[in-house]
């Protein structure tokens, strides 16, 4: 990654900081949880979508800042339950044990339950337009929830130890994992209030980008390195997962991901203005190792 997404990252990760309580504040150990949740050394992907969204809009960084925080901080919340013994059952995420093993499951659950309402309520907390702040809400509120990226998880569940087909494993990653992506560039927007052609062509790009990123990470559950994913490899053969690696093969897949990484950069062809941070990001995401 680039410097100026380097600065991004800063950049979230201090607008989350003045966000949140301290760990300091009672109770102690549920804001340790939280702020140990948020600052594990992710890649802050949707954040850098969001700012990258807004560059091209010609929007001032300051202005999606609150946005940037929020999608953050829903994105952390969904891993600290998606981790839990009653979902995935996982032990290390990016190599780090993961939340309820570091603190215990009542806190972990707790945690993000706390963090999935910060999100909300840093997006109302905002200086920006009530126009925005309910348009954000309501951009987060849908990929959030039943809708995305709870649903999707549930289908995810539902799915394991069977057989799922293309069409049924494209609509789960679209809701468990494309939902949110799609929301970091559409509340990227929101400031700019863009024509419904531009709109179009950002959602187009939303899509592909965030089911490529969900094929991507499928890949590398085979062929990443357990010390560099941050988990154990072949986890999700293990738990009987449907992937697009489970139903494609590893091949496939990387047919699969080529397409949908031509899809989004025809998407960025048809806007207007500067897109090549969104460009590089989009390489980042099919080509990162972990």
């Amino acid at each position: 990654m680039n410097d100026h997404f380097q600065q991004w990252q800063q950049r979230v990760e201090a607008t989350i900081k003045r966000s949140l309580p301290t760990v300091e504040t009672h109770p102690e150990r549920l804001h340790q949880a939280m702020h140990y949740a948020l600052f594990n050394g992710g890649k802050r992907i949707r954040p850098m979508i969001t700012y990258a969204t807004a560059e091209l809009l010609g929007i001032e960084l300051e202005q999606v800042d609150p946005a940037a925080a929020a999608i953050e901080m829903i994105h952390a919340y969904s891993l600290i339950h998606d981790d839990l013994p009653a979902m995935d059952d996982d032990a290390l995420r990016r190599g780090q044990p993961t939340c309820h093993m570091a603190f215990d499951e009542a806190t972990a659950i707790l945690a993000g339950d706390a963090l999935q309402t910060a999100a909300f309520e840093t997006l109302v907390m905002t200086d920006a337009s009530s126009e925005i702040r309910l348009g954000w809400i309501q951009q987060l509120a849908f990929a959030s929830g039943a809708a995305g990226m709870v649903g999707g998880q549930m289908i995810d569940l539902e799915s394991e130890q069977k057989h799922v087909d293309a069409d049924s494993l494209r609509m789960m990653h679209n809701k468990k994992t494309g939902a949110l992506i799609q929301a970091s560039v559409l509340m990227g927007a929101t400031p700019a209030q863009p024509g419904s052609d531009t709109l179009d062509n950002l959602q187009r790009y939303a899509e592909t980008i965030g089911l490529a990123f969900q094929v991507q990470d499928d890949i590398l559950d085979v062929e990443g390195e357990s010390a560099i994913i941050g988990k154990p490899q072949g986890s999700d053969q293990q738990q009987g997962k449907s992937t697009f690696v489970s139903l494609f093969g590893v091949d496939g897949a990387k047919r699969q991901l080529s397409t949908l990484y031509q899809q989004s950069m025809d998407s960025l062809s048809a806007l207007n203005g500067g897109t090549s941070q969104l460009a590089e990001i989009t390489h980042y995401v099919i080509q990162r190792d972990h």
